[in-house]
């Protein structure tokens, strides 16, 4: 085992995404996960039924439980919910996280179209995480939140967010259409395409949060940026390949698709 990632999201109960994914992602990798969870939902593979968000004050506890004790290589962040949770966490990562990569992945909507971010916490988000990531991993319809436009072209659009600060943006193309799917990397060294066949499949589910997480493992682990998202979205591909079947609506994948994973 080797990487600590603290992993600061949202429970999904039906287990394909949120923390419980997280942390199946990070195993895979061969690294540790520690996590503070910001909302529990009650889900399934047909939707999003209930959002009870964590008080803020019990966010920062946990942050700081883990990371005054065991520490961390690593952070990944996923949904956060609201302007209160966002403020905080940003606060906390900037008092007690300096130096250690962060991966931000900027939840706004469940896969079955439940939001998952109030809108009035975007600004929060641009301004107070996005700024200190070492990696934004928005998908096509969190970039145009984000960026509050219509994207034409990915490329522009990365390059854009780029310009809020963060190291790097990964700009995901799963929400795009054709028989191929691009992913875009924008960062100091400029632009760089991810290609890989799309499967098609309605076993999707959880598909960004074990993204950002094993790329996060990858950074904890010592690999580059580069190297990190290479591996990732193989592990991804293969969990996709490999899904259970599991529910009526958008299942979970196979996380266990290789154990220590290095593809």
């Amino acid at each position: 085992m080797r990487g600590r990632v603290l992993v600061i999201a949202g429970s999904d109960s039906g287990g394909g995404a949120g923390i419980q994914a997280d942390i199946k992602a990070i195993m895979a990798m061969g690294g540790y996960s520690a996590s503070a969870v910001t909302a529990i939902t009650a889900q399934n593979t047909l939707g999003v039924h209930l959002v009870h968000s964590v008080p803020p004050d019990v966010v920062q506890a946990q942050i700081e439980a883990v990371l005054h004790d065991i520490g961390a290589d690593a952070i990944k962040v996923g949904m956060l919910g609201d302007t209160a949770t966002v403020l905080r966490v940003a606060d906390c990562l900037v008092r007690l996280a300096a130096g250690i990569p962060i991966v931000v992945d900027p939840v706004m909507v469940a896969k079955g179209g439940q939001s998952l971010l109030a809108i009035e916490a975007l600004q929060a988000l641009r301004e107070g995480l996005l700024p200190i990531a070492t990696l934004i991993t928005p998908n096509l319809p969190e970039a145009q939140c984000l960026l509050g436009r219509p994207i034409v072209k990915a490329a522009d659009a990365a390059r854009e967010l780029l310009r809020t600060g963060t190291k790097a943006v990964l700009l995901k193309g799963g929400h795009g259409e054709g028989t191929e799917l691009t992913d875009v990397l924008a960062d100091a060294d400029g632009l760089q395409s991810f290609t890989m066949p799309r499967i098609e499949t309605r076993h999707t589910h959880g598909t960004g949060c074990t993204l950002a997480s094993a790329i996060a493992a990858g950074l904890a682990q010592g690999m580059t940026l580069h190297a990190s998202i290479g591996r990732a979205r193989r592990y991804v591909q293969e969990a996709i390949s490999g899904a259970p079947g599991f529910g009526a609506g958008h299942g979970p994948l196979n996380h266990n698709v290789g154990t220590s994973y290095d593809g």
